[in-house]
């Protein structure tokens, strides 16, 4: 099923256009990991989606995206994005993912407050509920960022750079969930760690101004080369990969 759909989507900045004539749908079972270079447009097109910035170009929603006039779409930030200065405790910071469909002068219930506990439970970071956000670590802070995304049940789930600030035990525990979550959710990751999302998702999007899907985790040669699109793969550990060689024009991932 179709969930939404951009069509000769394009976002520009004052510095110039951050993405060129978008087409792009996104399916209720897909699993995509977004790659690219930094300032390629990644986190563009994540606003782009969740209707954060003005575009040109036309997004498509289907119904089902939708509770009310609430989309259920859950968007995990990078934590540098998260004022983490604010005086807010983690139970607070997860409630906050409920605001859509409670407003934002509802009282949360009994039920909504047990849903954090057994989300943060399933984190690790249950003992930290209480805890100013301030005073936690950016790994923690991380999962906790992750809970308030998931809390709503969203249809299409939304993580930039999860795995930043995360050591190698929460990395792999959060992929678990992930492949999990997909049984009943849409996923777009943005990650720069392309040797080991290529095990995890089901396709990969190129983005460099121009945004390409490769219908596979795995991407060959020719499809880099017919898409101009050079990778550079960094791997620790027993990771499969391919380097490829960079090729000619405006490029893509990196």
């Amino acid at each position: 099923m179709k969930l939404l759909e951009l069509k000769d989507v394009s976002v520009s900045y004052d510095d110039g256009e951050a993405l060129h004539g978008v087409n792009l749908t996104i399916d209720s079972t897909d699993f995509l990991g977004v790659i690219g270079p930094n300032g390629g447009g990644k986190t563009t097109l994540v606003k782009a989606i969740l209707g954060a910035i003005p575009y040109s170009g036309q997004i498509d929603y289907a119904p089902e995206l939708f509770e009310g006039t609430e989309r259920l779409i859950g968007y995990m930030p990078q934590v540098s994005e998260f004022d983490r200065a604010f005086p807010i405790s983690v139970e607070e910071v997860v409630l906050s993912g409920l605001q859509g469909r409670r407003g934002i002068w509802h009282r949360y219930t009994r039920d909504d407050r047990h849903r954090v506990h057994h989300l943060l439970e399933e984190m690790g970071i249950k003992a930290l509920a209480k805890r100013p956000i301030g005073e936690i670590s950016g790994g923690q802070m991380q999962r906790a960022l992750l809970c308030r995304a998931i809390i709503s049940d969203p249809k299409l789930l939304i993580l930039d750079e999860p795995t930043n600030f995360v050591d190698n035990r929460f990395e792999h525990e959060l992929y678990h969930s992930l492949r999990t979550l997909n049984e009943r959710m849409a996923i777009l990751m943005i990650s720069h760690d392309v040797g080991t999302i290529t095990s995890v998702v089901k396709e990969i999007v190129c983005v460099n101004r121009h945004v390409h899907r490769h219908h596979s985790n795995i991407i060959t040669a020719e499809q880099l080369a017919n898409y101009n699109c050079p990778i550079q793969i960094l791997t620790h550990g027993h990771v499969p990969h391919t380097v490829l060689a960079h090729h000619p024009g405006d490029g893509c991932c990196e």
